[in-house]
Formats: C-alpha cells, structure tokens, sequence
C-alpha cells in the first residue's frame, strides 16, 4: 500500500468574529477607511499572535505605516471587519492609528510652492 505523500500545509485564516471576539461593533477605537495604521510592538513581539494579527503588524510596520483601506485592500478582509479587527489590535496597544490630515492641513499653497520648487531642482 503505497505511503500517502505530505500535503502541503494550507494557511488556515481565524474566523475574523474569532479574532473580535464576537463583536460587530469598535469598542473603543472607531476608525475610518482613511486612517493610517502604524505597527506599536517589534517585529520579535509578533509571536502567538493570530496570523491575521500578524499580517497586518507586518505590513503596518514603522515608520511609514498604511490606510485602513489599504490594510483591507491587501488582506482581502472587507472594510468593516478590517475596521473592527484593526479597532481590536488599537484597543490592545499593538498599533497606533493617526486620523487623516484635514483639509487645510493639505491645501497649505506655501507648502506645495516649496515642494515645486524643490522638484524643480532635481
């Protein structure tokens, strides 16, 4: 009787309400599609952490950090598990989140007028 041959290990994903413990809703941390989420442990601390969880310290790692959005995007979780799970790992202590710059704070012409010039030097 022939050996049956090792299959390859599939990746198995959590359920996301496992990793929210059920929740449908942000407990503390309400975040939007466009918020940047930056990883706050090292990539070391990362261990007996979820898979998912993981990932996402993974691609939010320091210092640049990446959009709700983009998270989602990536990982092909929808936008509101994604923002619950994401609230999960805030309320944790394991990212940092930073809410998007607001209008003025984007349309600053003395800025851009720099930042031509500066283009323009290279």
């Amino acid at each position: 009787m022939p050996q049956d041959e090792p299959q390859p290990a599939s990746r198995r994903r959590t359920r996301l309400y496992a990793l929210t413990d059920g929740r449908t809703a942000a407990a503390h941390t309400v975040l939007t599609m466009d918020t940047t989420i930056t990883a706050a442990v090292a990539d070391d601390a990362h261990g007996g952490l979820p898979t998912e969880w993981q990932e996402v310290l993974d691609l939010c790692a320091p210092p640049g950090g990446r959009a709700v959005a983009e998270i989602a995007a990536r990982m092909n979780i929808r936008l509101t598990p994604m923002t619950l799970l994401l609230g999960e790992l805030a309320d944790r202590g394991l990212i940092t989140h930073r809410p998007p710059l607001a209008a003025s704070e984007t349309t600053d012409v003395n800025l851009l007028m720099r930042i031509r010039d500066s283009l323009a030097r290279i």
